[in-house]
């Protein structure tokens, strides 16, 4: 027995390395190739690997690591910023699918609780393929991006009464089946309540302490038993062990633990997810295929074209535009990971019919495989179908939005990306008198630095619209701070059709694409791990003894040569350590001065911000901004403070300034 098992993995990951390495030549996704490893050495093709217990066990084993993962990606915080779009437009596209869906599969001859099930499945979407897309097209945060994962995020949500539902399927429709289907949704809602209190009231603590040991085999340890815990305790209430999983991940996701938690767990996940897909691939049976082809083309067809229209009209109900409405119906058209773990759960459970469950995965497969060249070719479509949409309404309102504000400026530098980066240049150019404009996609930064009265706004550096409107064609200089090179290439591209004189700095990871960032236009490309080689360098020959004029000669003959010197290097990949400094943590935040404020009156001295470990970095008053105000200075009611701590920092700092009440920074801490 022992030597069979052995053999079957074996095959397994003979079969999988094969072709997951070539459909990677052909730029495939790798679920493509676990499922494709799955169909050529399961029972139904070579049959060199039988369905067994065994591989059942596996497939639900896959299961729960795969539920954590998307658990893991689930997001708290955004889900209530987005609450309008998530809960109106993901709440209908879910329900009026389901509903679609499963009257579908009902006419076809399935029971009705099995249907609905069904429904579920086709009713998600491919988190892993509309999330890795848009992130490739750099649309994430752009409206049809923040409308496609907000749809995404009520999915995932979505998800837990199927979870529950499914088990009660196995008892059978009887006269019972009520009483017992009420009863399991008893249970799912008290394992829902005990696990969600457990990670908000100890999980935080409890990682916090295991973090303090700096130890990554029992970080990893406390995450792989805290999943598998959570999964036992929903399977021991009759429940599915994926539930337990899910809510795990959506625990830990809302820690500051989220990162470490996904680097560690990566190994497991990438090989049990693997796994996964490769027992979903087994169940695939291509003598149903065959023998229905026309019916499983029509139906692929059907539930993209119906999924398509269906999120298209509820995105133009919210207000949105056609080419907008369009794109996100396009982004959100396929199945997904869901179905796969909801109908192999099903069918695992012996709720679902496996010819049925075989015809839902096939269709469910087949529409990933369309899914990406919709996502890519969207653009290009809307575009067509409605070239005033964005050339006109998005376009007009950028210009106003942006340029009305930006009219006077001249020879000023336009900074396109405000992180950390984009913001320690800014406090470079303020002192100097020099006038800078921010672009910057991400909402909640752009709000924070335009309180504290950076010229900061929303806008995509990639759209020429928003870099006339910012002033490109009158500016001195652009500082391009993304990391993403293909981003960093499309915006040069644009500014030097907009002035092909020019001078751009294009900030990089590392040299790898410097020298296509040169021919691209780039004037300047500075490398962080090359200026943090310089700077390193620079300081041990001074601590040598080697005289200071030498040094800089060294390293401007090494920047004079693009850093050929420190280019000769053997490459590696680092491992992730734990931070439990917290260090990378800190961030700025305002904190304006309502009528009422303890802090009205007082000086910033009195107040002993620096107890709280906060630093006052800035006082907006009247639209003056003043850095490093003096610790005499008395405040007064709208005064605009900026902050400077970690997230629990920045909590106490601002109750110390309001008084008591419940916090925004409250909230901020909740995301880091």
């Amino acid at each position: 027995m022992e030597h069979t098992t052995l053999r079957s993995i074996l095959i397994l990951l003979a079969v999988a390395v094969l072709i997951v390495a070539a459909l990677k030549r052909v730029k495939l996704p790798a679920i493509i190739a676990y499922l494709a490893t799955g169909f050529l050495v399961g029972p139904h093709v070579l049959g060199w690997i039988a369905d067994s217990a065994d591989t059942r066990s596996l497939a639900e084993f896959g299961v729960v690591f795969l539920l954590f993962t998307l658990g893991l990606e689930f997001s708290l915080p955004r889900l209530i910023v987005m609450r309008k779009a998530v809960f109106v437009l993901g709440g209908l596209q879910v329900l009026l699918t389901t509903a679609g869906t499963a009257l579908a599969a009902w006419l076809l001859g399935a029971k009705a609780p099995v249907a609905i099930v069904i429904g579920g499945a086709f009713a998600m979407s491919s988190t892993a393929i509309v999330v890795k897309q848009l992130a490739e097209q750099n649309e994430l945060n752009l409206q049809h991006g923040r409308l496609s994962i907000a749809v995404l995020l009520f999915q995932d949500l979505a998800v837990i009464p199927f979870l529950i539902l499914i088990p009660g399927l196995a008892h059978g429709i009887g006269t019972e089946f009520a009483a017992e289907l009420l009863w399991t949704f008893v249970k799912g809602a008290l394992a829902v309540i005990v696990i969600l209190a457990f990670g908000r009231w100890l999980l935080r603590p409890l990682f916090h302490q295991i973090a303090t040991t700096r130890s990554a085999e029992l970080f990893t340890l406390a995450v792989l038993l805290f999943t598998l815990a959570a999964a036992w305790s929903t399977a021991a209430l009759g429940l599915s062990l994926a539930l337990g999983a899910f809510l795990a991940g959506m625990m830990l996701a809302e820690t500051e633990y989220r990162h470490q938690v996904e680097a560690d767990i990566r190994p497991f996940r990438d090989i049990l997810l693997g796994l996964f897909f490769v027992t979903v691939g087994m169940l695939l049976n291509p003598h149903t295929v065959l023998r229905h082809w026309w019916l499983l083309i029509v139906s692929v067809m059907a539930l993209m074209l119906f999924k398509t229209v269906l999120v298209a009209l509820l995105a133009r109900l919210l207000g949105g535009d056609r080419a907008t409405a369009l794109r996100t119906g396009m982004a959100l058209n396929q199945g997904g990971e869901f179905g796969f773990a909801l109908l192999a759960l099903g069918l695992a459970q012996a709720a679902i019919r496996a010819p049925l469950a075989e015809f839902g995965l096939a269709v469910i497969v087949l529409s990933m495989l369309v899914s990406p060249f919709c996502l890519r070719y969207s653009g290009v479509l809307a575009a067509r179908l409605f070239p005033l949409d964005e050339s006109a309404a998005e376009h007009d309102r950028l210009q106003h939005d942006i340029g009305r504000q930006q009219l006077h400026l001249e020879n000023h530098v336009v900074i396109v990306g405000y992180g950390r980066v984009g913001q320690n240049v800014a406090r470079f150019l303020e002192p100097e008198g020099f006038e800078f404009v921010a672009l910057d996609l991400d909402p909640v930064r752009v709000k924070h630095a335009r309180e504290a009265g950076d010229p900061v706004y929303y806008g995509d550096g990639t759209n020429p619209v928003v870099l006339k409107a910012a002033g490109v064609e009158r500016a001195r200089a652009v500082v391009i701070t993304y990391f993403r090179i293909p981003v960093a290439l499309r915006i040069l591209e644009q500014v030097k059709k907009l002035r092909p004189d020019m001078p751009v700095l294009v900030r990089t990871r590392d040299d790898v694409d410097l020298d296509k960032l040169m021919q691209a236009g780039a004037t300047e490309v500075i490398p962080e791990t090359m200026e943090s080689s310089l700077m390193v360098a620079s300081h041990l020959l001074h601590l040598l003894g080697m005289p200071m004029g030498k040094i800089l000669r060294k390293v401007q003959e090494v920047r004079g040569h693009r850093y050929s010197l420190l280019r000769s290097v053997f490459r590696g990949q680092d491992a992730l350590p734990i931070d439990p400094s917290h260090a990378f943590r800190e961030q700025l935040y305002t904190v304006t001065l309502t009528a009422g404020a303890r802090a009205i009156g007082k000086s910033i001295g009195e107040l002993n911000l620096k107890a709280a470990k906060v630093v006052v970095t800035a006082l907006r008053r009247e639209g003056v901004v003043g850095r490093q105000p003096p610790t005499d200075t008395v405040l007064k009611e709208d005064d605009v403070l900026v902050l400077w701590g970690t997230p629990e920092d920045l909590e106490n700092g601002e109750q110390i300034l309001l008084g008591g009440a419940r916090s925004k920074a409250h909230r901020l801490k909740e995301t880091a």
